[in-house]
């Protein structure tokens, strides 16, 4: 166990550097923006690009690794909006508070610490299930929120939400990067010495940005959501991101490897490792976009991101 949180200890680590940054004025809030286009647009698109054209192009896809976790979120989003919906918490909040309770942040987070933890082999299964997450799982959430527009045109908003949740999607650099390096990788193809070497700076770069820059948003976000809040409004849903969402991805997979599914042990653990991330920073944006109450949104992020450091790492020692 030790071992496992002197691993996982400088990734948090940055995160709290980040936060502390940001919550002291050391970093001016109007910074942040800034920081989070550098890694949304230029090192985190490297770093994934860097992964997807030298990983095999069948652990990019997988069916098997996508479709089980795809059903376990399906499954997280349809719990998590039956136990938190009510009448102060309708669709357009009940529906964000699902989609941060099943969209880890596999981006800023997870393929750096897995890969510093378990190879460079796990990039495939967690980059796989990243486009899951930010295909699938974000666009049925968005569509969700749009059901508090009168019954009667539920299913037109719904329709609306979801073409814009999509040209959000294809405006995302992160799914070209993956593309990208995925035909790169199935070519065989490498880039020429200078342009690859300015990629892989880059991608060098985002890591440890990213982590602070997610330390930095969550400071904001407690800055400005400085209103009271009952716990019972934000904790159940981190409880459930950072201990239904992990065992209900190992279940899903240990029950299909029983059956016979030709699913390695290797990519059940990277994806429940995965599942045990904590919650995506960039959910908070998105709420904030579409007019859910980013305060409580920002809450469960910061809690699973602060709870993580060790539940994450008791769930690296479990399946170790």
């Amino acid at each position: 166990m030790l071992n496992i949180l002197l691993v996982t200890l400088p990734f948090f680590a940055l995160v709290l550097a980040g936060f502390v940054a940001a919550r002291w004025r050391l970093l001016p809030l109007e910074a942040i923006p800034g920081l989070n286009s550098f890694v949304l647009f230029f090192a985190l698109p490297a770093m994934l690009y860097r992964f997807g054209s030298t990983t095999p192009i069948a652990q990019l896809l997988d069916a098997w690794v996508g479709g089980i976790y795809l059903a376990c979120a399906l499954v997280m989003v349809a719990v998590t909006i039956a136990l938190t919906r009510n009448e102060r918490i309708r669709w357009n909040d009940a529906s964000f508070g699902a989609l941060v309770a099943a969209f880890p942040n596999s981006g800023f987070m997870g393929v750096p610490l897995l890969v510093a933890l378990l190879g460079p082999s796990a990039a495939g299964p967690v980059i796989l299930l990243m486009l899951v997450d930010m295909v699938v799982t974000s666009s049925l959430c968005v569509a969700l929120s749009r059901l508090d527009e009168g019954e009667g045109h539920g299913g037109r908003a719904m329709a609306v939400a979801a073409r814009k949740a999509l040209r959000g999607v294809v405006t995302n650099p992160m799914p070209w990067a993956i593309g990208l390096g995925a035909l790169a990788s199935a070519a065989h193809f490498g880039l020429p010495a200078p342009v690859e070497k300015t990629v892989w700076l880059l991608a060098d770069a985002a890591s440890p940005v990213a982590l602070f820059t997610i330390g930095a948003v969550l400071a904001r976000s407690q800055i400005q959501a400085n209103y009271p809040m009952p716990v019972s409004d934000y904790l159940p849903v981190a409880l459930l991101k950072l201990l239904l969402h992990p065992l209900l991805v190992f279940g899903a997979g240990s029950l299909a490897i029983a059956l016979g599914a030709p699913l390695s042990r290797f990519a059940l653990v990277v994806m429940t490792l995965t599942a045990a991330l904590p919650s995506a920073s960039n959910v908070s944006l998105l709420a904030e976009r579409m007019g859910a109450d980013n305060g409580r949104i920002a809450r469960i992020i910061l809690v699973t991101t602060t709870a993580a450091f060790l539940t994450f790492s008791a769930a690296v020692a479990w399946l170790a």
